[in-house]
C-alpha cells in the first residue's frame, strides 16, 4: 500500500502516462525516441486509454514545447462548423462571420495540433487536410490568402485506420499521409496489473479534492479491482476515478 500510495504520487510528475507494465514502459520510451523527430504521429486506442495524454507528452518533450498545443475533438462539431475551426475566416466570409478568426492549424504553427476522433472527420475536410499535409499551408475561408505553417500533427483514432472495414469513408491516402509513426495504446483490461496503481493514483487526486484522507488499499479492495470488469466502451481510466470517489 505505501509502495502504491508513493507511486501514485509521483505519478503526475515522473510518469504523467501511468503505469508500471512492460507495455507501458515501451510506450513512454518509445515517446520520447520520437518526441524530437517532428514526425506526424497517428496514435489508436480505446476511448479513454489516454490518446489525448499521448499527444501531450510528445508536445511537451519536443522542441516545440514553447509552442500552443491545440487540440480539436473531429466528431464534436457538425461539418459546417469544422472547417472554420481548423482554417480560419476572414470576416464576411459566410453569414455570421463578423469578425476574422484564426484557425486552430495556423494557431497551432510552431506548436503541435491534437485531432481526436479523426475517424469522424468529414470527407471534405479530409480533402482540404491531405494538402495542408502535402504543402504546410493553409487558406483561411474567405480569401485567397496562402499562410505557411509550421505544424506537427498527432491525429487519434478509436479504430484501426488500417483496416478498409473499419475504415469505411476515410481517405485512405490521409490515412497514409498520417501514419508516419503509429502508435497503440493497450487497453486497461490488457494490463490489469496497473489497476492498482491507477486507482491509488485516482483516489489520492480525489482526496485532495475533497481534503480528506485517501482510503487504505485493504486487501478486500485490490481484490475488488482484481476482479472488476473493465471489458465495456466507458472510459477506462474514469472508472477507476470514479471507484475511487465512491470509497472516500
Amino acid at each position: 500500500t505505501r509502495r502504491l500510495k508513493h507511486a501514485a504520487r509521483q505519478a503526475e510528475d515522473d510518469f504523467p502516462l501511468i503505469g508500471q507494465t512492460m507495455a507501458m514502459d515501451r510506450l513512454r520510451q518509445t515517446l520520447r525516441q520520437i518526441a524530437d523527430t517532428d514526425v506526424d504521429v497517428l496514435v489508436t486506442g480505446e476511448t479513454g486509454s489516454g490518446k489525448e495524454v499521448v499527444a501531450r507528452l510528445l508536445h511537451g518533450w519536443s522542441r516545440r514545447s514553447k509552442g500552443n498545443f491545440v487540440a480539436l475533438n473531429c466528431g464534436a462539431l457538425p461539418e459546417q462548423v469544422i472547417e472554420s475551426e481548423l482554417f480560419g475566416h476572414e470576416p464576411g466570409a459566410f453569414t455570421g462571420a463578423q469578425k476574422k478568426r484564426v484557425g486552430r492549424i495556423e494557431h497551432s504553427s510552431g506548436g503541435t495540433l491534437f485531432l481526436d476522433e479523426l475517424e469522424s472527420m468529414p470527407l471534405s475536410t479530409q480533402i482540404q487536410m491531405l494538402r495542408v499535409l502535402e504543402m504546410r499551408e493553409v487558406t483561411p475561408l474567405g480569401t485567397n490568402e496562402v499562410r505557411p505553417v509550421d505544424i506537427r500533427i498527432v491525429a487519434a483514432a478509436k479504430v484501426d485506420l488500417a483496416d478498409p472495414e473499419q475504415r469505411k469513408t476515410f481517405r485512405e491516402d490521409l490515412y497514409y499521409r498520417l501514419n508516419v509513426v503509429s502508435l497503440t495504446i493497450p487497453p486497461l483490461r490488457e494490463r490489469r496489473e496497473d489497476i492498482p496503481l491507477l486507482f491509488s493514483y485516482f483516489a489520492e487526486r480525489a482526496a485532495r479534492r475533497f481534503q480528506r484522507e485517501a482510503p487504505p488499499l485493504s486487501a478486500a479492495i485490490l481484490k475488488h479491482l482484481a476482479e472488476h470488469d473493465v471489458s465495456g466502451s466507458r472510459s477506462e481510466e474514469h472508472t477507476s476515478e470514479l471507484q475511487s470517489r465512491r470509497d472516500l
